[in-house]
């Protein structure tokens, strides 16, 4: 990856699984980089990752926004977990070279958010946020990924809808939720994603 410009840089990173694509979008004066993952089946013109995008940008935080390899090659079916997450170390690893000495904040949206909370303690993350983290496929409450939830050790934010049908994750020490009006596209309350996202980052990077 080059050295950042004042317009988004664009760059394949080699995974294990094929290149990932990554778009960085500078920050003046950043103290900080967030990396997000994009949902299962979407990409970031998610409305929540923009808006998130946009909060962070605002707050004096670089954005990454990373393609996995999967949806890169026009694929839209998921890769395996393990498939995701070895990609995403891989991204990891390439913005930490581009962009050294700054804390690390990841995260993404649904299927992304689980990458975050999965990988986060091996790639020494400070916090992560989760936007419609699927507590558990619609329907199958029995089939939670709490787990996942609770593996990060750093502070953890989830921004949930009210309506999700993947469920609504409990607060727990070091994890605040919020809850906006809508469902698990965010989408009804992009205002209320906005709020959370400014109001979180200083309290975990002591702006």
């Amino acid at each position: 990856m080059t050295p950042l410009v004042a317009e988004p840089v664009v760059r394949n990173v080699d995974t294990p699984h094929g290149p990932a694509r990554v778009t960085v979008h500078p920050a003046a004066d950043a103290v900080a980089v967030l990396l997000l993952g994009h949902g299962a089946g979407g990409g970031f013109g998610a409305p929540d990752l923009r808006t998130a995008t946009a909060a962070a940008l605002a707050a004096g935080v670089h954005v990454a926004q990373v393609e996995q390899p999967y949806r890169v090659a026009g694929r839209r079916a998921p890769a395996p977990a393990g498939q995701l997450d070895a990609a995403w170390l891989a991204v990891v690893a390439a913005v930490r070279a581009a962009l050294p000495g700054l804390p690390l904040v990841v995260g993404g949206r649904s299927s992304g958010a689980r990458v975050a909370c999965r990988t986060a303690s091996a790639v020494g993350a400070v916090a992560v946020l989760c936007l419609a983290f699927p507590v558990h496929p619609p329907g199958r409450p029995e089939k939670d990924r709490l787990g996942e939830l609770a593996e990060p050790t750093v502070p953890v934010l989830v921004v949930q809808g009210e309506r999700d049908p993947f469920g609504r994750p409990p607060p727990a020490p070091g994890r605040q939720v919020v809850l906006v009006a809508g469902d698990h596209s965010l989408k009804a309350d992009l205002a209320g994603v906005a709020v959370a996202v400014t109001a979180w980052l200083p309290t975990i990077l002591s702006l």
